[in-house]
């Protein structure tokens, strides 16, 4: 398998994660998968709806660069069967008039 890699300054590392991450609509907080309705546990201890987003800013980055690549390789394959696929189809039709001369 091959790897693909990218090198990104050190002082710019930080802003390519906030830009893809608010581009992409990255959130911060995400819902709780232990809140169920209720603002405490049987302890009494509170339970917070939302928690800060397990998915670091950097690997949602690198997902959304993978999905990115996926998402192209996809469109243009898709792209080029179709283009493939009509070129290999005879379109021609014969419509005649019965009635003309």
């Amino acid at each position: 398998m091959a790897i693909f890699e990218l090198e990104i300054g050190d002082a710019d590392v930080q802003r390519v994660f906030d830009a893809v991450c608010g581009n992409c609509r990255r959130q911060p907080l995400v819902p709780n998968p232990d809140y169920h309705g209720f603002p405490v546990d049987e302890n009494g201890d509170p339970i917070p709806e939302a928690i800060e987003n397990p998915e670091t800013q950097g690997q949602f980055t690198h997902r959304k660069v993978r999905e990115f690549l996926s998402d192209h390789v996809i469109s243009w394959e898709t792209k080029q069967a179709k283009i493939a696929a009509v070129s290999s189809i005879d379109t021609s039709v014969v419509v005649n008039d019965p009635n003309s001369e």
